[in-house]
């Protein structure tokens, strides 16, 4: 009878976990699946961007990563625009969290982070972009604009900036 209980709950654990990881959202770096982190999904205005950046850093250095260091907000709606176009391109999403592990950090009136983003160039717009190599120097300040083709996001332009960071 215990085994018969023990065996009865794996099972039941064994088909939670499945449910479980089959609800999660992936990206594939490596051919292996990689659970987003919350810090690359939302601008979360109380969040730490610094633990968030070295998070961001760990991962990066354990995957051959960029780190790109997304500065915007939920008020903001080419920071909305910029993710339906991510995420509406099912290989460009791919190919972009294959090259870059994101921190998206908020500024808005709650919390503008200013102190973590003292040490960066000033943004001209929002979304911002910042690229980071593996030990955080910065290597690039992007504004988004440079991406719009006609007042759209551009798929071309979008894969130049991601082919330019590919670690070869």
């Amino acid at each position: 009878m215990v085994n018969l209980i023990s065996y009865t709950k794996l099972k039941y654990i064994v088909l939670i976990l499945m449910f479980f990881m089959s609800s999660l959202k992936f990206t594939h770096a490596d051919s292996k699946p990689e659970l987003l982190p919350i810090f690359s999904l939302t601008y979360d205005a109380k969040r730490d961007p610094v633990k968030d950046g070295i998070e961001a850093l760990k991962i990066a250095k354990r995957s051959n990563r960029k780190v790109l260091i997304e500065v915007g907000g939920d008020w903001c709606a080419w920071c909305h625009r910029l993710d339906k176009f991510i995420h509406s391109h099912p290989q460009l999403k791919q190919d972009f969290f294959n090259t870059f592990v994101l921190v998206k950090v908020n500024v808005s009136e709650e919390n503008d982070n200013k102190e973590f983003l003292k040490v960066f160039p000033p943004a001209n717009g929002y979304p911002h972009m910042y690229v980071t190599d593996q030990d955080g120097t910065i290597l690039e300040s992007k504004d988004t604009a440079d991406f719009l083709e006609n007042k759209r996001y551009s798929v071309k332009k979008f894969y130049e900036f991601i082919n330019q960071w590919k670690v070869k």
